[in-house]
């Protein structure tokens, strides 16, 4: 009986550490996010995922983090249509022909 306590137990935490995490975004940002922070190419350090208002739109920047030198961050708006891709070996600034330097910080959604 105790070991079938256990067994319970064990599964029940096993469900819960696997659970995926709402960010309280649509469903495509939600599953994006997930994704990004479950890749290689998000870094151990920095990685991180801004919320800004740009061009009268929300937009966010999926940021690698710090571990490798030239790294691009991805621009995508609510509904996960891409934009363009801010840094990189040439330092883009530009977003649909606009600097992103106009946008504005809203907030933090995620990072490690």
């Amino acid at each position: 009986m105790k070991k079938i306590y256990i067994i319970l137990i064990l599964s029940l935490v096993a469900v819960v550490a696997c659970e995926k995490e709402d960010f309280g975004l649509s469903d495509c940002l939600d599953n994006k996010i997930e994704e990004f922070k479950n890749s290689e190419y998000a870094c151990d350090n920095g990685a991180n995922v801004m919320e800004y208002q740009f061009k009268g739109e929300k937009v966010y920047v999926f940021d690698p983090g710090l571990c490798g030198a030239d790294m691009t961050s991805e621009v995508i708006d609510e509904d996960c249509n891409f934009l363009g891709y801010l840094g990189g070996i040439i330092g883009n600034m530009n977003i649909d022909g606009t600097n992103f330097n106009e946008a504005v910080f809203i907030k933090v959604i995620w990072k490690r």
